[in-house]
């Protein structure tokens, strides 16, 4: 899957809050964000925040090359009374 929700602590409490937070390809801009939530969720998206998570290479402690990769995250905001079912909380 293109999107890949965050379903941290953090992320639930602002999806509370209409806020919403997916991991996305590095090469996709706002636009491109905005348009697939759209047609994937079936909702109105409002505004498109992005962070840039950048690569890196270390030596673990087992002395292994690691290397992880680049990453953005997207947070989408809706218009007011729509939701995400995905970020939806269980109740028990």
């Amino acid at each position: 899957m293109i999107l890949t929700p965050i379903l941290t602590e953090k992320s639930m409490n602002a999806a509370k809050n209409g806020k919403y937070s997916f991991w996305v390809p590095v090469s996709f801009n706002k636009f491109q964000i905005k348009e697939l939530v759209n047609k994937t969720f079936k909702v109105h998206t409002v505004s498109v925040s992005t962070q840039k998570r950048a690569g890196r290479k270390f030596l673990s402690l087992a002395r292994k090359k690691v290397t992880v990769p680049a990453r953005k995250k997207a947070v989408v905001t809706l218009k007011a009374k729509e939701s995400i079912n995905i970020f939806e909380a269980q109740k028990k």
